[in-house]
């Protein structure tokens, strides 16, 4: 074993995990496991620690690098376990120079008995202020669908959050590199590649002219023709630009399918998260872009058990699901994160937050029944994903069998076995 990549979380962090190992090999490391982490919710920690616990038992001898959110934000609880190597900053994990570091400390020191502090090399990530593009040779040539990062860190400063602690400030790269990156990748046969960021609605700000994600997109569909298909990853409704709005309505590659990060359906909550958006803002999105592309698939993020959440706000919640046309969702149960805002509000009883993301689930899960039903009948261009499964244009997966991955083909829908649609 050379060094091998074990993700947790976001989009964002399966791109960030490519360009991990590109800077790891590069760099020499030998029997290198690295665990790029994410710090959303405390079970995304503990299940980050209870990876290294096993791996570790499973390979004694390989070296353990934990990087990602919950690196940068708790470096010293990683750095504290006997089973963990070195702890990586999450800026520095982009740089060659941090893996290279790395292998200089694990050859100047024993694999065991290293002082916490010694395994710590992660900088102040409010300092960094400009992103480097990072421009992949390309993914496994297989891949039908491909991440490409256009965004990171976040300037807003929602109270139940921890990630712009682990991110940063928002930055982003320029939109020449961009359409680079793309077009390369489109030239290695990925037939879908997928904008990502932590604060996607936010791109450009930073840049010079502050050109906005709708015009990123705009742009990339001009100038790679050879592209087949050009997702978004999740976005804030509130920031979504004429630009975008436009290009939704007139692209057909495009693909009709948004996620949007709603969070709750109630003001006051919405207030209390410092969301910049209300309830009616959501609904109005929403219907906007179903006028714009009837067919779209909207999915969301909502969290049950923010604090202070009465039952009437949380139906409030619930109703978004058939007042926004939501097809999937994202259910968190709240977790308080140590240092924000809302983790000092009061609290929901814990039995409550898992009953009602349990609701939420159920809701969602009916949603999702009813748009595989109504799918059954249509022809849908799908992306062949591997030989046994698909994705529609509308990222509703389809039960196929034999087919090429990466092919994107015409197939009419039979019918659903509750889980995707078949053909």
């Amino acid at each position: 074993m050379s060094v091998e990549i074990v993700t947790f979380g976001c989009r964002l962090n399966a791109f960030e995990s490519e360009v991990i190992l590109r800077e790891a090999e590069r760099a020499g490391l030998a029997d290198t496991i690295v665990i790029n982490s994410c710090a959303v919710t405390n079970e995304a920690v503990a299940q980050a620690r209870q990876s290294i616990r096993r791996l570790k038992r499973e390979r004694p001898e390989a070296r353990i690098v934990v990087t990602g959110c919950a690196a940068q934000t708790q470096a010293l609880m990683f750095a504290d376990m006997a089973e963990v190597d070195r702890v990586v900053g999450n800026d520095d994990k982009m740089r060659g120079q941090a893996w290279r570091n790395a292998r200089a400390a694990f050859d100047a020191a024993p694999a065991f008995g290293i002082e916490a502090s010694e395994k710590i090399a992660v900088a102040d990530i409010m300092a960094v202020r400009q992103m480097a593009p990072h421009l992949l040779e390309g993914f496994a040539k297989g891949l039908p669908r491909v991440f490409v990062q256009v965004q990171n860190g976040c300037d807003h400063r929602c109270t139940f959050c921890i990630i712009p602690y682990g991110r940063g400030n928002s930055r982003s790269v320029p939109m020449g590199a961009v359409i680079d990156q793309v077009r390369a990748l489109a030239e290695r046969g990925h037939a879908e590649i997928v904008l990502t960021g932590v604060d996607l609605t936010s791109y450009g700000a930073d840049l010079p002219g502050a050109p906005k994600l709708g015009q990123l997109t705009r742009q990339i569909l001009r100038h790679v023709p050879e592209l087949k298909r050009l997702r978004i990853s999740s976005i804030d409704s509130i920031e979504a630009d004429r630009d975008l709005l436009d290009v939704i309505a007139d692209d057909e590659r495009l693909m009709p399918h948004l996620h949007l990060s709603l969070q709750s359906g109630d003001d006051l909550i919405l207030k209390r998260m410092k969301r910049r958006h209300s309830r009616k803002d959501a609904v109005g999105f929403c219907a906007q872009v179903r006028r714009l592309r009837p067919d779209i698939a909207l999915g969301a993020d909502i969290i049950a058990g923010f604090p202070t959440e009465t039952e009437e706000m949380f139906v409030r919640s619930q109703d978004l699901v058939e007042e926004c046309g939501l097809t999937f969702l994202h259910v968190f149960p709240y977790s308080p994160r140590p240092g924000t805002p809302a983790a000092r509000m009061p609290q929901v009883n814990g039995n409550a937050i898992k009953q009602r993301a349990r609701r939420l689930r159920a809701a969602g899960e009916a949603a999702l029944q009813k748009r595989l039903a109504s799918e059954v009948g249509a022809t849908r261009q799908v992306l062949i994903e591997s030989p046994t499964q698909g994705r529609t244009e509308h990222f509703v997966p389809v039960a196929i069998e034999g087919e090429v991955p990466g092919a994107v083909l015409a197939l009419r829908i039979a019918g659903h076995d509750g889980a995707r649609l078949t053909v």
